[in-house]
């Protein structure tokens, strides 16, 4: 029986990377948090292969507001793809490679022109894919956005704040149609 809090080897040798990051003072996600730092364990991916991913990510989805964690999340569920399916694994490596060494480092301009640059490889499209479908269902978007969730469970959004909209003008009643019941 080993020692509580001793780490066996194979346990330690499991995580290959790590990214880490702090979480904007007076963002809606730093509210959510129990904790101002995060950081995600990555198993398929060196830390720097999730760097690279999350720098293509933030110029693949630019929210110059948008804290870095929703993104590591991307990055982690990429690594978790990665690391169930050897062909993904490897589409992912070498498309990492392709981006350059530097790639993490490099300034907007230069990432954009290497992104462009391999945008029709199936490592970009899928990249693409796996970006808009993680990060705008992801939780954290949503209280960055101010996404309230789908109405369907939840009475619709007449009662829930539909009719918040200031920029448009009030339209007289005559003309608004019958009003639904609430129920």
């Amino acid at each position: 029986m080993r020692p509580t809090g001793v780490a066996d080897r194979r346990d330690f040798l499991k995580v290959t990377g790590v990214l880490s990051g702090w979480l904007a003072a007076g963002s809606p996600l730093a509210l959510l948090a129990p904790s101002r730092a995060w950081a995600l364990e990555l198993t398929a991916f060196t830390s720097e292969q999730g760097a690279a991913l999350l720098a293509a990510l933030r110029t693949i989805l630019p929210h110059d507001s948008l804290d870095d964690a929703v993104y590591a999340a991307v990055v982690h569920s990429c690594d978790g793809d990665a690391a169930r399916d050897a062909a993904t694994r490897e589409l992912y490596s070498s498309g990492i490679a392709s981006l350059g060494a530097a790639f993490s480092t490099a300034n907007e301009k230069q990432r954009i022109a290497t992104l462009k640059s391999i945008e029709s490889t199936p490592f970009f499209q899928q990249l693409r894919v796996k970006a808009v479908s993680e990060l705008y269902s992801s939780p954290l978007a949503f209280a960055h956005f101010g996404y309230q969730g789908e109405a369907f469970s939840k009475g619709g959004y007449l009662h829930r704040g539909f009719d918040d909209l200031r920029w448009l003008p009030e339209v007289p009643l005559v003309d608004s149609g019958p009003m639904p019941e609430a129920s």
